[in-house]
């Protein structure tokens, strides 16, 4: 029995004893879904229900009256082994072994489908992060963007909603000028100009341009650096694509801001805007009223001398997302752009739309990296900055988009490159990924043994150790986990719940032997402990995908 299945039989029992007239209640403050919990102290029970205190009050009779009554009911269901009343009125519900050991073949079935939740089927979400200029390489900052951001697009992925993961190339600008024209210094061998970009990444670029096409040093100016910058541009976008698909970052989008403003998207913005009536004429400027929406002052779109402010980029951006037909827009940005919430939800506003529900702004923090004790400031290749490259050089991909996801976005993190790289207990990814290897070992030494635990009889009765029971436990989590991960947008749940799980694996495994011994009979303790490895390597694998790391089956 699943903890979603519990849940429901909980219900059930509610809306059974409001029809036998047991309960005056209305059957429609009965919650849809019946929050079924693990308590913390095991000794309470597999499982525990606060509705009884949920219905009390509309019921008029005191709690532990309203969890009498469902306990008396839930005692005659067939998998609940008992229930107890404790304090004001929680059930405590204990699941006869057969009932909890069949959440192992559950898993086992269910396959890769296991922990996937229908929490935002229908809706389609766009997410926006990196959002990265195209003048070099992807900083530390960026790689937690990288990271996180994806595994935040998997998690909604993962609870039914259909998801675009967006990058928004700020290709346009000043800065987009002096890109072009630090490169041709660099071609010509000149001085970089004042704003301009260094860091041998700019020679390389110089380089590469030249050896495409040797006649570009021919060209007058400005023909010339601009000539630098558009090819440049295209090959500093195209390094970027390919270090974050080695990152295991794949994006959707590529939404160019040169074509927000070619294809008509702004004018499009504009009239949307014009139509719910916040746009309005001042001092030979073009405003929109986000003062009406709790922004703390109102904001240029188009200045006095006609040119375009960069927010009414914002602005069209924003309505040209809900124009492709998504539900709900996530923008991740970094520790510097706390200012943009209120002024992003307010354009939401001012589009005629709910900003409590349409949009959404997360605020990332700063990463830092140390090794030896000593944080590690600079890049050989980017000159002032630590790039993605260099985190992914020094502990590889696994291990960096792990530890990047394993932690709140909204909180400074500091990555110790040297524990990374420990294969040992103290490294969270090692960690987990160990136990997965582990339990890959287990099923191929099973299948070297001729043992097919698949074709043979499963009996969960015999899943009855107290460690097989907590394992069991911690695996009817995962849909919950995921659940809350995707509604709160965070992730590092799932890591953290994974450690969890591979806790419990380790432990099971170190008392409950799983294979026979040496010329020993298999028993049918074997095939279902066999059932439950397998039930905990899906749940494991299941877990990693969700986050973007490896599976590894030998490390």
């Amino acid at each position: 029995m699943t903890p979603e299945q519990l849940a429901a039989t909980v219900r059930g029992a509610v809306v059974d004893a409001i029809a036998a007239g047991e309960l005056a209640l209305d059957p429609a403050v009965v919650p849809t879904e019946v929050v079924v919990e693990r308590p913390r102290n095991p000794e309470h029970g597999d499982y525990a229900t606060n509705i009884a205190l949920q219905l009390a009050k509309p019921a008029g009779v005191p709690p532990r009256a309203v969890a009498e009554l469902l306990a008396s009911r839930l005692r005659t269901v067939a998998g609940i082994a008992s229930v107890d009343i404790a304090g004001p009125g929680f059930l405590n519900l204990v699941l006869d072994a057969a009932a909890l050991g069949e959440l192992a073949r559950t898993i086992v079935e269910a396959g890769e489908d296991f922990g996937r939740v229908a929490r935002y089927a229908g809706t389609a979400v766009n997410v926006e992060f990196i959002s990265a200029n195209p003048t070099g390489p992807l900083h530390l900052g960026h790689t937690r963007w990288a990271a996180v951001g994806d595994a935040i697009a998997r998690v909604l992925e993962a609870a039914g909603a259909t998801v675009a993961r967006e990058f928004y190339v700020n290709d346009r600008g000043v800065q987009m000028d002096k890109f072009g024209q630090s490169i041709e210094a660099r071609a010509l061998g000149t001085e970089v100009p004042d704003g301009g970009y260094f860091g041998e990444y700019v020679e390389e670029l110089a380089r590469e341009v030249v050896r495409a096409d040797p006649s570009i040093l021919e060209l007058p100016e400005p023909e010339r650096w601009q000539s630098f910058r558009e090819v440049g541009y295209l090959l500093q976008l195209a390094q970027q694509k390919a270090v974050l698909d080695a990152f295991n970052t794949h994006f959707d989008v590529w939404y160019s801001e040169r074509t927000l403003h070619s294809s008509g998207a702004v004018d499009r913005g504009f009239e949307r805007l014009r139509e719910q009536g916040h746009m309005f004429e001042a001092d030979g400027a073009v405003w929109l009223r986000t003062t009406d929406f709790d922004d703390d002052k109102d904001r240029v779109l188009v200045k006095a001398d006609g040119e375009l402010t960069y927010f009414a980029s914002d602005t069209a951006y924003y309505v040209d997302k809900r124009l492709r037909g998504f539900d709900v827009c996530i923008y991740l940005l970094g520790a510097d752009h706390h200012g943009y919430v209120n002024r992003l939800r307010a354009v939401a506003a001012c589009a005629g739309d709910d900003p409590d529900i349409n949009i959404e702004v997360l605020i990332g923090q700063l990463v830092k990296m140390v090794k030896g004790g000593e944080e590690v400031r600079l890049s050989k290749r980017a000159g002032n900055m630590i790039t993605l490259e260099d985190l992914v050089d020094e502990v590889g991909v696994d291990a960096a988009r792990y530890s990047l996801i394993r932690y709140p976005v909204d909180s400074p993190l500091t990555l110790d490159l040297d524990l990374l790289v420990q294969r040992s207990n103290d490294n969270p990814v090692f960690y987990v990924q160990y136990a997965h290897a582990r339990i890959s070992s287990v099923l191929r030494n099973a299948s070297d043994l001729g043992i097919d635990w698949r074709a043979t009889g499963f009996d969960a009765s015999l899943l009855s150790h107290e460690r097989e029971a907590a394992l069991l436990g911690v695996l009817g989590e995962l849909p919950r986990v995921m659940t809350a991960a995707a509604e709160l947008r965070e992730p590092h749940r799932v890591a953290r719940y994974l450690e969890e799980l591979a806790t419990a694996y380790h432990k099971f495994y170190d008392v409950c032997r799983v294979l026979p011994p040496a010329d020993a009979e298999l028993e049918p303790l074997n095939v279902a402990r066999l059932w439950l490895c397998a039930a905990a390597r899906q749940t494991l694998a299941n877990g990693l995908g969700v986050l973007g790391v490896g599976a590894p089956e030998r490390m």
